[in-house]
Parts: structure tokens; sequence; C-alpha cells
């Protein structure tokens, strides 16, 4: 089984090559944002857990996120793999998810970081605000604090990786065919290793 964690700030260009991912492998895609809201509108009891916690202004803690993961896999073992996106976002949470993916005999096969440096990002971010409309990435000091709390937060999770060389670094610049053939690259790598 192929299972990939996505990484990359805001802007990189995740979203893209996700699709591209999951369209040429056949990868079910795991986003903890979509989980949360699927669980929800379902009224499972870690949904109604979630919103309860949601509602209150409490981030939704790492078991209930790991639950949702947990019933995503039981609900898919025939998949080809996984594309884990948005997940893990601390240490613990990357330990959580090792511990959980032991228990199917799987584990996760490399860890894709998308590279960009702070001023494209920024250029991206700002022009996607212009055309999605979205207010978060039209403000070009909370662009670059969404950037620096990603990098503040991420880089131990890169390291985790890393420890376990399944870190593999992805010039995020560049044409998008080009991005995805060199990460399709180091994924073949790592299928036939």
């Amino acid at each position: 089984m192929l299972n990939l964690v996505l990484f990359g700030p805001p802007g990189a260009g995740k979203g893209t090559q996700s699709e591209k991912l999951i369209a040429k492998y056949q990868l079910v895609h795991l986003s903890t944002g979509d989980l949360l809201r699927s669980q929800i509108q379902a009224k499972t009891e870690l949904g109604l857990q979630a919103k309860t916690l949601m509602d209150q202004g409490i981030l939704v803690p790492d078991e209930v996120v790991i639950g949702m993961i947990d019933y995503k896999l039981q609900e898919n073992q025939s998949a080809a793999g996984f594309i884990f996106d948005g997940f893990p976002r601390t240490v613990k949470q990357a330990e959580a998810l090792d511990h959980l993916l032991a228990q199917y005999n799987e584990q996760i096969t490399v860890m894709l970081s998308l590279e960009v440096d702070e001023e494209e990002l920024t250029k991206r971010l700002l022009l996607r605000g212009h055309s999605s409309g979205r207010p978060d990435d039209q403000n070009e000091d909370l662009i670059r604090r969404r950037v620096t709390e990603y990098n503040e937060k991420t880089t131990p999770v890169a390291g985790y990786y890393q420890n376990q060389n399944k870190y593999v670094g992805i010039d995020g610049i560049g044409d998008i065919e080009m991005i995805f053939n060199t990460i399709s690259q180091e994924i073949e790598k790592r299928r036939t290793a």
C-alpha cells in the first residue's frame, strides 16, 4: 500500500498536486478538515464529540482525529493507499499515525514536502485571494503570519520523518507538470526500494 504525507505551507500547491497523485495512484484522500465535516454531518459519535468541542472554540484533540482516520482506514481496506493532507501537524500526531497504521501492518511510505520561499507563497496566496475571494488570502500580514506559524509548527514533523529516512523535499516552484513528475519519481523510488 502507498501511504503519502503531502506537506507544504499554504500556497505551496498541495491541492493541485494531491489531485494529480490521487488520480495517478488511485489513493484515498484523507483531509482532516473534510473528515471532521463529514463525521459531523453524518452525526457519528466522533462527529458529535468534535462538534461539541468546535462549538466551544476548542481544538479537536488528536485522539478524536486519529479515531476518524481509523474509521476511514477500516472503510477503505482494499484501497491502493492513502494521501494524508493536513495531518500530521505535530510530532505527537505523527507518532499516533504510525501507531495506528502499524495496527494494519502499514506505514507511511514517504513524506513529500513542497518547498516554496515566503515571497513566492505570498504572491501566490494574494493572487488566489483575488480570484477566490477568500479573505484569509487577501491580507499580506495574515499570509506571512500563517507561513511563519506553519514553519514553526511543522519543522519538527519534517525532522520526525527525516529520522525515519522518509522525508523528501520537493522544489515547489516551476511548472506544475514538472513538479508532479519529480514527485512521481520520488514515489517510484520508494515503491521499488
